[in-house]
């Protein structure tokens, strides 16, 4: 039976409405489960007496179960498939957000985080190669669903940054648990949405043998700008709260930055998606990289409000880098690796993070003051995005 117009467009809505449940996803393990540790942070090292390395090695640990994670999903996501991974570590990551709320125990945090980075990981690889499997056959909307699928963390960032300074400003340092409980809410409120798309995505069929594995060679360039990347944005996430109020920025500057930081992320796709799909190689990943350093060195510039807000729309394309790679991955690779493929990115991003936010803490106890390290970011950066312009435009290989 052909298929009428009418067919065609509510198949494509459907596409998009899947996509964005997915994309709900990310804003609970990346938005929900790891950023919006930056706004919680300086209550807990208050109320905690926390030096900034212990700040730091929370979300180092969290950086290490995303390590452990990346691991797990490049090992398993082909023999299970990406719909089991992601709705199983979904939930696995709603629990570990709502338990932060349960302690004041520095080593049952460190666990809760590192659990959380773990899941975090599982959700955010399963559920990028079950994005790149919407629009099999349409490579513009195929685009356009991937980055939708990135950008939902910037929903992750904005209700947090809606919601959370304003309880700190009512209840003061000692409010963090309410926040992590209000985290673990909003998680769980749409976890069964987030559930509900997966199960409607049609994915590749799992190999009856086991085929040889694929070759990294191709994507080296953005192998190495993705490094870049990885050494660079942590810092920024994990800090950049503690700087402006270093340099005396009030509660509502701190919501107002948040906001726009999670507007920019939302938005993003609107700006990147024709990027993705015409851009050759690696020029989609080294926009994307530019934009975030110079959104990173901003503040060491200037702290007024309105280079904050410059630096907040500039960094939140920061979700965008991964659905270049996704993009590139599904231009390069046949579906069954897609996830694979996906993980392995995530591997290397996930093992290079792990030195960010504690070696910028350690600096910052160290001198007195956070400069050096967000510096060093934006350097890392900018860097990434000059190394991803090596990237020639890849042919579709086979996994042998």
């Amino acid at each position: 039976m052909n298929q009428t117009p009418q067919d065609s467009t509510a198949a494509i809505r459907r596409g998009y409405l899947i996509a964005a449940g997915l994309a709900l996803g990310v804003a609970v393990s990346n938005g929900l489960g790891r950023f919006a540790y930056a706004l919680i942070l300086p209550a807990m090292r208050a109320d905690l007496s926390w030096s900034y390395t212990q700040a730091g090695a929370l979300n180092t640990t969290n950086a290490l179960g995303y390590f452990i994670g990346a691991f797990i999903a490049l090992a398993s996501v082909r023999k299970l498939g990406p719909t089991k991974l992601f709705i199983g570590a979904l939930w696995i990551t709603v629990a570990a957000i709502t338990a932060m709320s349960l302690t004041t125990s520095f080593p049952i945090m460190i666990g809760l985080r590192l659990i959380a980075g773990i899941s975090g990981a599982l959700v955010f690889i399963s559920g990028g190669a079950l994005a790149a499997s919407l629009f099999p056959n349409d490579p513009a909307r195929a685009a356009g669903a991937i980055a939708i699928y990135f950008a939902g963390g910037g929903v992750g960032l904005l209700l947090p940054g809606i919601t959370l300074p304003a309880l700190f400003a009512i209840g003061g340092d000692a409010a963090w648990p309410w926040a992590w409980l209000s985290l673990g809410v909003i998680s769980g409120s749409v976890g069964l949405i987030i559930t509900a798309a997966a199960r409607r995505v049609t994915t590749a069929p799992a190999p009856q043998s086991e085929p040889h594995p694929w070759r990294k060679g191709p994507l080296a360039a953005t192998f190495a700008g993705y490094g870049f990347y990885a050494l660079g944005y942590f810092a920024y996430m994990t800090f950049i709260v503690a700087w402006m109020r270093e340099h005396g920025a009030s509660n509502v500057e701190i919501a107002l930055m948040w906001v726009v930081l999670g507007i920019a992320a939302i938005v993003s796709p609107r700006i990147w998606t024709r990027s993705l799909a015409q851009w050759p190689g690696g020029w989609p990943l080294a926009g994307m990289l530019l934009s975030i350093g110079v959104g990173a060195l901003l503040p060491i510039i200037d702290t007024s409000a309105w280079v904050m807000l410059v630096s907040a729309a500039l960094f939140g394309q920061f979700f965008m880098p991964p659905a270049a790679v996704t993009a590139l991955v599904k231009k390069a690779l046949p579906p069954v690796v897609w996830g694979e493929a996906v993980a392995a990115f995530t591997l290397l991003f996930s093992a290079l993070q792990l030195v960010g936010p504690v070696v910028t803490g350690a600096v910052a106890d160290q001198t007195g003051s956070l400069a050096w390290g967000l510096g060093a970011s934006g350097a890392m950066l900018i860097l990434g995005a000059l190394v991803s312009l090596l990237q020639p435009e890849p042919r579709k290989t086979s996994t042998d």
